[in-house]
């Protein structure tokens, strides 16, 4: 018989319910034995993040020089600015709309800590380096290369980074579900999973509606810069989104979103320049998935984000997350490290922010690559054809 293949998003589904019902019935000893896998997957997320930046931001910047122009500076720039944004939106909304129906400090520390479940091996993998060094030293490396022109270098990283996707894609995202698993049996046996699932809905249907809000402002400045109707171009980029929801990928969306960019009458060198590029580099999307999560975790555990502290996380998570999208679940991977270093997150409060995340995984990839044809619409308007 063919084997089944299940989605990450099935897969995390599953998960969730099995590791609420076992957390009801098992005993003390069993739940600490998954306490203790859930330790050591949690060492392993901290110990591959670092290395996840350097092998992807730094070839990505590094590419950058093979077609370094006006044109790439402005979709670089556009991109950036908009998944900045889009965190800005996530953050200011979801700090209004929040304490109309979730309850502030509902699963805070106190609550978490009534009940405490010990592993039985508790062993530390530290990482090469914090997440900041390996920003700077991505920036150094990537921008090195552009300067020199080193090949060997080049294709050195390139190697690298293929060897994180492989780990990432064989052994890390695989392990995403039994660590969720365990994280909700856990939350389980302390008696609050009924907040947590309660709550993460709410979330989940906020991120929802904000991604399809942000769009609609999108395209509504694309359509008034390129002087075509926003909606009717956004009607037409609704394959895409469609399609990025239904495989949870912007850059395996790529021919979807460029077919879709061309019918908005987007020149077809434009497209095939933007569409790929903004695949790589403007996560607007998955920003505002997470940072919505992350808003509102930080509110229902009673530890509220200053906004100076939101701003640096959001300026930091953009570039982050370059070159992300070609790993599944890298945009979160990205950020983990982010989560802990700027905005203090702890373990429990990261892996609940990543359960609430990967929950429904699609919406923020359908809104990365419909957001990619609003850049191709501005870059057509402002970089007219050679007559």
């Amino acid at each position: 018989m063919k084997k089944i293949k299940l989605s990450l998003f099935v897969k995390v589904l599953i998960a969730i319910l099995l590791g609420a019902l076992l957390g009801l019935v098992a005993p003390d000893v069993i739940v600490r034995i998954f306490k203790t896998f859930n330790v050591l997957i949690a060492q392993l997320l901290k110990f591959i993040v670092p290395l996840l930046v350097i092998g992807l931001v730094t070839p990505a910047i590094a590419n950058l020089g093979k077609g370094a122009g006006k044109m790439l500076l402005a979709v670089v720039l556009i991109a950036y600015a908009s998944t900045v944004c889009a965190g800005l939106f996530a953050y200011g909304s979801g700090s209004i709309l929040f304490p109309h129906y979730l309850t502030p400090g509902e699963l805070s520390t106190e609550a978490v800590a009534a009940k405490t479940f010990e592993p039985y091996v508790d062993l530390k993998i530290p990482p090469i380096c914090d997440i900041m060094t390996a920003l700077c030293l991505s920036f150094m490396i990537g921008l090195g290369i552009i300067y020199t022109g080193t090949e060997k270098l080049k294709k050195g990283f390139d190697e690298f980074g293929e060897i994180v996707k492989i780990t990432m894609e064989k052994v890390i995202i695989p392990l995403l579900p039994f660590y969720i698993f365990t994280m909700i049996c856990e939350m389980s046996a302390k008696g609050v999973i009924a907040v947590v699932l309660g709550s993460g809905a709410k979330i989940i249907l906020t991120g929802v509606a904000l991604s399809i809000l942000y769009l609609v402002i999108q395209y509504c400045i694309a359509g008034a810069i390129a002087r075509k109707n926003p909606l009717k171009c956004l009607w037409n980029m609704f394959p895409a989104y469609l399609t990025g929801f239904s495989i949870c990928s912007s850059s395996a969306v790529i021919p979807v979103t460029t077919r879709c960019t061309l019918k908005n009458g987007v020149r077809e060198d434009i497209a095939d320049f933007t569409i790929p590029l903004c695949s790589n580099v403007h996560m607007c999307g998955s920003t505002i998935k997470l940072a919505a999560t992350a808003t509102a975790v930080a509110y229902i555990t009673g530890t509220p984000i200053p906004f100076a502290l939101y701003f640096n996380f959001i300026l930091m998570q953009a570039i982050a997350t370059v070159a992300s999208p070609g790993v599944m679940g890298g945009v979160l991977m990205a950020s983990v490290g982010l989560l802990e270093s700027i905005l203090g997150f702890s373990p429990e409060q990261t892996a609940l922010l990543m359960t609430i995340y990967l929950a429904l995984d699609g919406y923020g990839p359908a809104c990365n690559v419909t957001g990619d044809g609003a850049i191709a619409l501005i870059i057509d308007r402002v970089f007219p054809a050679n007559k």
